[in-house]
């Protein structure tokens, strides 16, 4: 035993002396081996990934929560969406639901690919009550539904609210008891409309004749203007006299429950809306649709293709249809 007074002896001190290098001596520092060819392409691989990932998922979620763009594919809100026409859709205007989220199916897109036609690229989720931040659409708002028990988008205005008594007769929507305000018929001519062609293999422009303006051929739709009881008004096609749809519930109103809106296509004869059953052949609504089933309001229009282009580039420009771009699709109001 050493006493903590005895003098320590040299060798032991030498011991605890911390091991630093003289003065003036160049110490080496271990460098890294270079990375190999392989290793950084590896890198810039994994780096572009995460990077394409990361855009993919902001796209998305914008899609899902904020606005997404919307395509017109049929005529059933002529004349004022015709076919062609690109549109906005917010995404929050009524709140979030099960429809909101985007997201994409594989196996659709690769089935689409293979040239298997599919509803839709998006997986359908189950459907679940209520809405986040939800509120109800106003009467004359033009909107993007989902049709229960599917995945596909309609694109309607919305006609009917909670608690409302509505039915058809004689192609006049009654509310409440009341018949929605017409006005007289007029005859609008849409020039480069974009029509398809039907099975005979001539235009079918909606309902309307199909007119030449010069060297254009122009579809002339009879129209009558709506006015709903909110002093919103749009402007509604109605070609057939006693067509399917109008008369609807007639002596006998729907009362549209809560949680609930109808809807119609502002071109009535030749719309599936709330007054057809759903799925095959009339591929309707089904009545008063809930409204967790609304995906968005449409905003306005971006741009508006007339459907004459083709992979030659000359044929882009001649196609964009004048005076429809930044379309408001809010409708008037009287009030």
């Amino acid at each position: 035993m050493v006493d903590e007074g005895a003098a320590v002896p040299p060798r032991a001190m030498a011991q605890a002396e911390p091991a630093f290098p003289p003065a003036g001596t160049v110490v080496e520092t271990p460098v890294a081996a270079p990375a190999t060819p392989s290793a950084r392409r590896g890198s810039a691989v994994w780096s572009e990934t995460k990077g394409l990932f990361w855009l993919i998922l902001a796209v998305l979620g914008f899609h899902s929560f904020v606005a997404k763009p919307f395509y017109i594919p049929s005529e059933s809100m002529l004349p004022g969406l015709e076919v062609g026409d690109r549109l906005v859709v917010s995404k929050f205007a009524y709140g979030w639901s099960f429809v909101s989220p985007t997201i994409p199916n594989p196996l659709a897109i690769l089935r689409s690919a293979l040239g298997t036609p599919q509803e839709s690229w998006s997986v359908e989720l189950p459907f679940e009550h209520g809405r986040l931040f939800g509120h109800m659409p106003e009467r004359g708002d033009v909107a993007i539904v989902t049709p229960p028990g599917t995945n596909n988008d309609y694109i309607k205005r919305v006609i009917g609210l909670p608690g409302d008594r509505l039915e058809v007769r004689d192609g006049t929507v009654i509310l409440n008891g009341v018949p929605v305000k017409r006005g007289p018929k007029h005859y609008v001519d849409l020039p480069r409309y974009g029509d398809g062609l039907a099975s005979d293999g001539t235009p079918t422009c909606g309902g309307g004749i199909v007119v030449r303006i010069g060297a254009t051929d122009a579809c002339r739709l009879p129209i009558v203007t709506e006015t709903l009881p909110n002093g919103r008004s749009f402007e509604t096609v109605d070609d057939i006299d006693g067509s399917q749809g109008d008369n609807y519930r007639v002596g006998n109103p729907i009362t549209i429950p809560p949680g609930h809106v109808f809807m119609m296509g502002d071109n009535r004869d030749h719309s599936a809306d709330s007054r057809f059953p759903l799925g095959l052949p009339d591929q309707g609504l089904g009545g008063p649709v809930p409204w967790e089933n609304l995906g968005g309001r449409a905003e306005f229009i971006t741009f508006s293709l007339d459907g004459s282009t083709t992979l030659n580039p000359l044929t882009w420009l001649p196609a964009f249809r004048p005076g429809r771009a930044v379309t408001s699709l809010h409708p008037e109001s009287t009030r």
